[in-house]
């Protein structure tokens, strides 16, 4: 399982491998009736476009901190690990990648209850919707999932800002 983490933190053809993989399984889920190539044609456009979000969201990190790509997945392996670098250029980078993923984390925290506010009134309106009509067993189980994804989501970024934190503070330690 560390093998597969590290590949997928690695390799962006490992992640469209994934995406590619679960975008047909989920058009072959939703979509029993459609057209087999119908549901590669959107997996490979749905890859394409993550694919290329994520290469961009990386090459912006990289920049910022003056690493590339792979040392970044390093770093942020050795974040979440709470390791500290040795040599001292590493720990440079270290400390700009903490500097700016964590700056990024407290200016995406203003909108975070707005986002939430808004997933819950989804959830509430499917649910008040399936009442209406008398379907309730979808929106409840749509309700339930979307506050179990919103906990989720507020617990991981708990946790990593924690490890920041905690880095920022070490970094600060050893000057």
């Amino acid at each position: 399982m560390r093998t597969l983490k590290a590949l997928l933190d690695r390799s962006l053809t490992a992640q469209a491998i994934v995406i590619f993989v679960v975008g047909v399984a989920v058009h072959a889920l939703l979509r029993r009736d459609g057209n087999i190539v119908w549901w590669v044609v959107q997996s490979a456009l749905l890859t394409a476009v993550v694919i290329a979000i994520i290469a961009v969201q990386r090459r912006r990190t990289s920049r910022a901190a003056g690493a590339d790509p792979r040392g970044i997945a390093e770093l942020n392996r050795k974040i979440r690990h709470r390791e500290l670098p040795r040599d001292p250029q590493e720990r440079a980078t270290m400390r700009r990648l903490v500097d700016e993923q964590l700056g990024k984390m407290e200016r995406g925290g203003r909108w975070l209850p707005y986002w939430l506010g808004c997933m819950g009134l989804i959830a509430v309106g499917l649910l008040v919707l399936g009442t209406a009509t008398g379907s309730v067993v979808f929106p409840l189980l749509f309700a339930a999932g979307t506050a179990a994804f919103c906990y989720w989501l507020m617990w991981m970024r708990g946790r990593a800002m924690e490890s920041h934190r905690h880095m920022r503070a070490a970094l600060d330690e050893q000057g």
